[in-house]
């Protein structure tokens, strides 16, 4: 069984020692605590899902000359 100690507010200057009043705080911080998280998952942006960003024919030669360039450089080198 679990027991969670819940500070009282200040503003009602006694103690929670009724279960349903506990409750009903607990509540109400996860009411806080979802507004909270939906507010930041909409701040990452409009990209959804994570998904894989897909690149052009062209950028992918691009990147394809610069990695060769990368290792004719290297392989001179051990010359």
């Amino acid at each position: 069984m679990f027991l969670f100690a819940v500070k009282s507010s200040p503003i009602e200057g006694q103690h929670m020692t009724d279960l349903g009043a506990v409750v009903a705080q607990l509540k109400k911080e996860r009411d806080k605590l979802d507004r909270a998280i939906a507010a930041l998952n909409g701040v990452g942006g409009s990209r959804g899902g994570g998904g894989r960003r897909r690149l052009s024919a062209a950028a992918r030669e691009r990147i394809a000359a610069a990695q060769r360039a990368r290792w004719t450089k290297v392989k001179a080198k051990k010359r």
